[in-house]
């Protein structure tokens, strides 16, 4: 059973906040004097999108986001979960066919479920598992009888890996696939300023729909999906969790906007580089400390320590948090059983000497 956990102040390994902005004092005070100054002096959003909430943030924001991610459209959901969900719910439709990682988002498996499509799951990271699928799909996908929706994510949140996107997008495009990437754990973390996975390796043209989040690196909460006009058009026409729900507030939308402001500075860039040399220096001390056949390979700020069976790794956490560090234990049925493991997130603010005191402990726990 779970239970929520109580707050306490120990060093992070665990939050999503990759680069601080959560708690960064200029885009707090940034935020403020916008909503001020523009005379949106105002604490809810008071109504759907479609009736009342479409304040004029919205506008604001989407030009920001489509823009900056190199998309012709961007549509602003209220959490990562409304916009899953939203986007499988209903753009795949009856007889069309959904290809998904095993280890995809728990959101997307339940936007899959709810939708009238199909869905069928390859082998983790695994181009030739997806290749089988459409092979054993062929004769309806040649006859134009379904469409096919491939759907990966560009860093897994549980293991901190990535697929061969630009392999997997070429195969989509030869085979007339709709290739869909959640970049939830890459915004903010890899590209020259945060962009995400698929715009540092130039892979905009081969992914039909990009879903993006605002609670992690950007540091507040939301989430976008960038596509085509058509495609924006359709989901504000038949997404449930768009149509159905009270927009964002607009100290929400304007905190992510500043956020991206942020992001787009050279402030931004000294907190992703920050980052980048923390997610080194973990990488160097595990590899110093003989842990490297513990842990998941892993460039993102996701680093994962195998630690098989759940008594075993929830009382390596507990006394991991005993000792000051907040590293969460993540269990089966979260994880495969006998995949269960230690979730370390890294930041902007992790120091060396943090991430050089948690290594050597964890080191000698092992080693009980």
């Amino acid at each position: 059973m779970r239970t929520l956990p109580m707050y306490k102040q120990l060093v992070d390994f665990s939050s999503n906040d990759y680069l601080g902005f959560s708690k960064n004092a200029s885009i707090f005070n940034t935020t403020h004097k916008y909503l001020v100054v523009n005379n949106i002096l105002q604490n809810g959003a008071t109504g759907s999108r479609l009736l009342s909430g479409n304040h004029n943030l919205y506008g604001e924001l989407e030009d920001k986001l489509s823009v900056f991610h190199q998309s012709k459209t961007a549509l602003v959901f209220n959490s990562g979960y409304d916009a899953n969900i939203g986007f499988f719910s209903c753009v795949p439709q009856r007889g069309d066919l959904v290809f998904y990682d095993e280890y995809i988002h728990a959101s997307i498996r339940d936007g899959i479920a709810m939708s009238n499509a199909k869905g069928y799951k390859f082998k983790h990271n695994s181009l030739s598992d997806l290749e089988n699928l459409v092979e054993r799909h062929s004769a309806r996908i040649k006859e134009n009888k379904a469409a096919v929706y491939v759907v990966t994510e560009s860093v897994f949140s549980m293991d901190g890996d990535s697929p061969a996107l630009k392999e997997m997008g070429l195969f989509c495009k030869k085979h007339k696939l709709f290739f869909v990437v959640d970049e939830a754990h890459a915004v903010g973390v890899f590209g020259e300023k945060g962009e995400g996975l698929v715009q540092e390796q130039n892979l905009v043209d081969l992914v039909f729909a990009r879903i993006i989040t605002f609670g992690k690196a950007i540091g507040c909460h939301g989430a976008a999906i960038l596509g085509s006009a058509e495609l924006k058009n359709y989901l504000v026409n038949f997404s449930r969790s768009f149509i159905y729900t009270t927009a964002l507030a607009p100290h929400s939308v304007a905190t992510i906007l500043q956020s991206y402001y942020f992001l787009d500075s050279k402030d931004g860039k000294m907190q992703q580089q920050l980052l980048q040399n923390a997610v080194q220096f973990f990488k160097n001390e595990v590899d110093q400390h003989g842990l490297k056949e513990h842990f998941i390979p892993s460039n993102s700020a996701i680093q994962c320590c195998l630690l098989p069976g759940n008594a075993n790794i929830k009382a390596v956490a507990l006394e991991l948090q005993e000792n000051g560090f907040n590293v969460k234990a993540i269990l089966s049925p979260t994880v495969p059983k006998g995949q269960e493991r230690l979730r370390f997130c890294l930041h902007a603010y992790n120091t060396p000497k943090e991430i050089e005191k948690v290594t050597v402990l964890l080191r000698k726990l092992i080693d009980k």
